[in-house]
């Protein structure tokens, strides 16, 4: 049979819908930072999240998800495989050792529809940045093998984010690597004014992260605005949605601006008063 889709695609597409860009929300913040704000009461927090059409989360959490991921028209699955020191903000860690936290066929059995791996590299270590590519290229041949689309978590060693050019330099070779190496998205920082480097230097779907949570909501907005006008096909937040004044809210102004090309300024019409 040829001309058919992949199971790659289909699972892919769901994240896409209409051909639209995609609004992911992260809930995966627990692995690394323990109970935040915002997800302590993790079933709650995350029943509010049905409109999105992805969320992010550790595969062990699944199980404490409630209705979130039942029924038709519920997000993509997204969980994550890999745990990586560099994540682990509370404690400074710096030298971005990663190890497997789950395999594919583990993240199968508990429904994911897509698969997220971080990879890291200029380390100061040539042997770490060589084991953290032969973890992640081995989980992106496992994907493979099972029809599991892979989004490569571009993630910079510590420090690197306070000098922008050479953050972006790394960003558009970092995220040419993961998909070099067998990513099917990218999930990575907003760089600036040259993000359609990133955007244009890979051949596959790139997700803006929101990083940390930004003082005042319409910023969240402009910063997806940005991403989106810089090529990216959608964005991946996490503090900024479930820290808002009302996470539901934020995420309609959200999905306006990333879906359907609203201003943030039109957008903010869904946001709470303060």
């Amino acid at each position: 049979m040829s001309g058919g889709l992949s199971g790659k695609e289909i699972r892919l597409s769901k994240l896409f819908s209409g051909d639209r860009n995609a609004v992911i929300v992260a809930v995966d913040h627990g692995q690394t930072f323990g109970p935040l704000e915002g997800l302590t009461r993790f079933t709650e927090a995350v029943e509010r999240l049905g409109e999105a059409d992805g969320v992010l989360l550790a595969p062990q959490m699944v199980r404490f998800s409630g209705r979130l991921f039942r029924g038709s028209g519920s997000p993509a699955l997204i969980v994550r495989l890999n745990w990586n020191t560099i994540h682990c903000e509370p404690w400074d860690y710096q030298e971005a050792d990663t190890v497997q936290g789950f395999s594919v066929p583990a993240a199968v059995s508990v429904g994911a529809d897509v698969v997220l791996a971080s990879l890291t590299l200029r380390t100061g270590s040539e042997k770490r940045d060589a084991r953290n590519v032969r973890l992640f290229a081995q989980l992106a041949e496992e994907s493979r093998g099972l029809g599991m689309p892979l989004i490569g978590e571009v993630f910079p060693p510590g420090g690197l984010r306070t000098r922008p050019d050479a953050f972006h330099d790394y960003t558009r070779s970092a995220c040419r690597i993961a998909c070099e190496l067998g990513a099917d998205a990218i999930k990575t920082f907003y760089t600036g004014d040259r993000f359609g480097e990133v955007t244009g230097g890979v051949p596959i779907p790139v997700f803006a992260l929101g990083a940390e949570k930004l003082e005042h909501e319409i910023d969240a907005l402009r910063l997806a605005r940005d991403a989106v006008d810089g090529g990216a096909r959608g964005v991946v937040f996490g503090r900024n949605v479930v820290q808002a004044r009302s996470p539901a809210h934020f995420l309609r102004a959200l999905k306006d601006v990333v879906k359907a090309g609203a201003t943030p300024e039109e957008a903010s019409t869904h946001l709470e008063a303060p």
